[in-house]
């Protein structure tokens, strides 16, 4: 699975032409990977405070420097039209979802009959997803408190690999996202670990619609972020972002803490990725999205 197999459906995004930008030196010898013309910036919509219909949020949300929107399906009456219209009025793409059900009913959960409604779920996930035309699921897979490592895997694999055929004929990629759900690396664990569990689980699956939504702030806590962007290469089809703290041990805006986003810039540009990423971090009124979007552009190298 070549680069162009796993992130092909960029390509509905009208943004697949972008553009390269030559590296630039700076500072003492480091090299500056800025990104501009190779990532493009979303946010979840639950970061957006402002605005009475959809339309007025979604303006807000593209008046503050955002190109995209994530929303949380599936949702039991979701006005399709509505979204439709939205995103035509404002300008503002929906480029993906997160499934809104994941956390509780898991992939990896020991009753079956969890498992077959986690399954549901996702394909539900997938058709609106498809529906209001966007091109990637987010997914927790699971957690490891349903088991061994082993049987944690297993389920979830055998589960999630059920819709691939959907999400293949619909062109909406399955889009892991690495969380703190004591899957995949050692919660308790040391600094240094690696990203190869995570790169072996989506291998497991041998699709290009499966591939990772790699949260940049999640997992510095536990392995060197721009490092884990190399192993994991053209596996990773999408980004979320948010800042994190070694030394106070929490969450941060986005470009605050420790993070070596001169690496992470670097590391993107290594694995050749074009693409969406989406911030996560607290929202609020437009003042608020514009200072996230500004964060956004100042750690990719976006201006």
């Amino acid at each position: 699975m070549n680069s162009f197999s796993r992130r092909k459906f960029v390509s509905v995004s009208g943004f697949a032409a972008a553009a390269s930008l030559t590296q630039v030196q700076i500072g003492r010898g480091e090299i500056e990977a800025p990104l501009a013309g190779r990532l493009y910036k979303t946010l979840k919509i639950g970061m957006i405070k402002e605005g009475e219909s959809l339309t007025e949020r979604f303006r807000v949300a593209r008046d503050a420097g955002f190109e995209g929107v994530e929303l949380n399906l599936p949702l039991a009456d979701l006005n399709v039209d509505e979204v439709r219209s939205a995103s035509a009025e404002s300008g503002l793409i929906v480029d993906g979802s997160v499934v809104t059900s994941h956390w509780k009913v898991r992939h990896s959960d020991p009753d079956p009959a969890v498992r077959e409604q986690a399954l549901s779920d996702l394909l539900s996930a997938l058709e609106q997803t498809a529906a209001v035309g966007g091109h990637t699921v987010l997914l927790v897979v699971g957690h490891g408190k349903d088991g061994t490592v082993e049987e944690v895997s297993e389920r979830s694999i055998a589960n999630i690999r059920q819709a691939i055929p959907l999400a293949a004929r619909l062109g909406v990629a399955i889009a892991i996202e690495n969380v703190w759900n004591h899957f995949g690396y050692e919660h308790d664990g040391p600094a240094d670990q690696s990203a190869d569990a995570y790169a072996a689980y989506v291998d497991a699956f041998s699709s290009p619609w499966v591939g990772m939504q790699f949260d940049i702030g999640n997992h510095w806590k536990y392995g060197p972020t721009g490092d884990w962007i190399r192993s994991l290469g053209d596996r990773i089809i999408k980004l979320d972002v948010k800042g994190f703290s070694r030394e106070k041990g929490k969450f941060t805006n986005i470009g605050e803490g420790d993070i070596d986003f001169v690496d992470v810039r670097r590391a993107l540009r290594e694995i050749d990725f074009h693409g969406w990423c989406a911030a996560e971090v607290a929202g609020g009124d437009a003042g608020r999205l514009a200072e996230v979007s500004a964060n956004m552009d100042a750690a990719f190298g976006l201006v």
